[in-house]
């Protein structure tokens, strides 16, 4: 961690920065997948004591209803949470879901999907759509259902949807995707651009993870593990979200460019000076601002009348 001493000379990007390689110094060869899970869900758990938190059973994936108070019981944001593949979880996620779902005014239904190396892919891509499957049960329309997700959420938000249209389902009315992983490939050329710029997540780091989730013989361009890769026509309103500083960003851009080439009503904001996931870090104003501006996506698409608003 940075010494408290120094804190004033460091902006809140740079005390982001700070935390994630505390935790990464923290990890080695010899570190268990156990660990750094534990690890990463320590550093980030926490929630605002205004929510209620309700441990489900999602059709038998585990899951967890996060709800600010006087959210309405017909509409609900299915989250899923970021972290490779490999580590992450509704714990790790919780105060950033809590602070999308105050901001929103909607309760949130987040998932604890099977993680790799143990299941590989297409397994949390089915949870993901067992989940999805398991709010239509509760007798919620799809068109008041929206899909959330930061990193590797955002690659099972885009892979969930996709898989509905082809399966011929009806799709949720909106998603919102931070920092997206589209493509396990990773092609981009931000990749080399961004390098020095993103102080954690390289190129040969992505690669592994991608390895860990598909398994030795995968096909990284498989357009349900790399939606990058996917035909995207027929998805509803997305509202993409990433930094300028992270390798990963022409996964956004691209996915971007390539949805509204195929008809998607897109909105996409590269936010400059900023890490992957940035909104998961409440001291910097941008996520705090990043939070406002997708949550006010999502009250628009499912029609959530903002707090004070007439009605």
């Amino acid at each position: 961690m940075a010494d408290p001493a120094n804190d004033f000379e460091l902006t809140p990007v740079d005390r982001a920065i700070e935390t994630m390689r505390a935790i990464y110094r923290n990890w080695n060869r010899d570190t268990s997948v156990a660990q750094m899970r534990s690890d990463w869900d320590a550093a980030f758990a926490g929630c605002p004591a205004s929510v209620r938190c309700r441990q489900v059973s999602a059709g038998g994936v585990d899951a967890e209803w996060i709800a600010p108070p006087g959210a309405p019981h017909d509409k609900a944001i299915l989250y899923l949470h970021g972290g490779g593949f490999r580590i992450g979880s509704v714990a790790s996620h919780r105060d950033l879901i809590a602070r999308l779902a105050e901001a929103a005014g909607c309760r949130v239904l987040a998932i604890n999907y099977r993680l790799a190396p143990e299941h590989r892919f297409p397994a949390a891509l089915n949870d993901a759509q067992i989940a999805y499957r398991y709010l239509r049960d509760q007798g919620l329309r799809p068109a008041d259902i929206a899909f959330a997700g930061d990193s590797a959420g955002g690659n099972l938000v885009l892979g969930a949807m996709l898989a509905a249209r082809d399966a011929g389902d009806p799709l949720p009315a909106a998603a919102v995707l931070m920092s997206p992983w589209t493509d396990l490939a990773a092609t981009g050329a931000s990749y080399q651009s961004r390098a020095a710029a993103d102080p954690v997540h390289q190129r040969a780091m992505i690669l592994a993870l991608a390895k860990n989730y598909l398994g030795a013989d995968g096909d990284p361009r498989h357009p349900l593990a790399s939606p990058l890769h996917a035909d995207l026509a027929g998805l509803p309103p997305l509202f993409i979200q990433a930094g300028d500083r992270e390798t990963v960003r022409d996964d956004a851009t691209a996915l971007a460019a390539k949805a509204k080439a195929a008809g998607v009503d897109v909105v996409l904001e590269v936010w400059d000076g900023m890490i992957h996931v940035f909104q998961m870090f409440p001291e910097i104003p941008e996520a705090r601002e990043a939070i406002v501006r997708l949550a006010a996506f999502l009250r628009g698409r499912l029609h959530i009348r903002a707090e004070g608003a007439p009605q």
